[in-house]
Formats: C-alpha cells, structure tokens, sequence
C-alpha cells in the first residue's frame, strides 16, 4: 500500500480512536463563616477536593455590601467563605466537620480579637439537606466541646463576593502582620492535623 494511503487510513481513523477528554467535575457551594475570612479561606484551601475558596459577605439586609460598610456593624452581614468542592472526593460532613476545627464556635460575638456580629460563626444552608447535615454536625461537636456552641445556622439568602484584595490575602500576603501571627500559626496546625489524619 502507497505510503501517501496509509497517512490518509491513519488521519481518518485517529479520530475514532482517541480517548474523550474527561467531563469536568460536577461542584457543589458551603457557606460557611467563622471569624476573618482571610483565616478560613486558608484554612479550607489545604483540603483535599476543595476547588475553589471565595471571601465574601452574607447573613445582612444591605445590598452589594462593602467591607467599609460591614465593619461599621451595622449592615447585619458576617465575613463569610464559599467553598467549592467535588463531592466525590470530599464529603459535605467532611467540610462541615472541619469547620468546628479551624475556629472556636464557642466565642460569643466574633472570633478572637476580632470582635463584632460580622466575626459572628455562622453556617449558611443553600437547602434542606445541608440545613439537616449542619445541625447533625453541629451535635456531633457539642460533645468535644466545654462550653455551648454559638454557631447560628440559617439559611443563605444571597452570597456577595468581596473586593477583590481580600481574595486569597494569606497566599499574596504571609509576612503581613495578621497573616504571619494569627493566620500562618493556625495553617500550620491544621496541616499537621490533616498530616496525622493520614497515616495508617
């Protein structure tokens, strides 16, 4: 057969028998709030099957808030995260279950030093099945807990998305001071939690 025939047999059949690109995974959103959100935006990127990590603001009656207006604490909004995830390869129990480790769901209006309704803990449920797996988690917790969980639980009206310097602050900024003495020391831990979690 003519070389030049052969070329064409071949062109004609790749095609048919190249492999189809992967279908992209199907994510799914948590809301979830738990002081700065610089802190939990750090803290859910190092999770196996989170894709995406969004600082933004929910839980207030202003439209399109501003940080400037959230800290006033008037605008009733808490700084608040959107995890991305794959659901088959992290469960919506497993992000829910990390949320009682990278903060303390038992301070009462904010979180550490960052005082104030817009530090509030919070979990913000998109439908009934993560309103009925959020209060199962939440119970779960008690337990491992000294002192009651303040953790609200209510339902997502609307998700508004930060400026745009608040995203991913701890990655651009680790020497910042909040960054290098509250932040990095909790990344730290947390790693070392997932680290252990690990082994056999």
């Amino acid at each position: 057969m003519r070389p030049r025939l052969l070329l064409l047999l071949a062109t004609l059949l790749l095609p048919m028998t190249s492999p189809l690109p992967a279908a992209a995974p199907q994510l799914e959103s948590l809301v979830v709030g738990g002081g700065c959100f610089w802190c939990t935006e750090a803290a859910y990127e190092l999770l196996p099957g989170v894709k995406n990590v969004v600082s933004g603001y929910a839980g207030g009656h202003v439209q399109n808030p501003t940080y400037e207006q959230i800290s006033t604490k008037k605008t009733g909004h808490a700084e608040v995260i959107r995890i991305d995830y794959d659901p088959a390869v992290v469960s919506l129990e497993r992000l829910l279950d990390y949320f009682w480790q990278v903060h303390n769901p038992t301070q009462v209006g904010g979180q550490g030093n960052d005082i104030g309704p817009q530090y509030r803990s919070v979990i913000l449920h998109a439908n009934a099945a993560q309103k009925e797996a959020a209060e199962r988690s939440r119970a779960r917790a008690a337990a491992t807990f000294r002192d009651p969980i303040t953790t609200e639980i209510a339902p997502l009206e609307r998700f508004w998305e930060a400026e745009a310097y608040h995203q991913d602050y701890f990655r651009r900024n680790p020497n910042a001071g909040y960054c290098a003495y509250v932040i990095a020391p909790k990344v730290k831990k947390l790693k070392e939690q997932l680290t252990q979690e690990k082994q056999p």
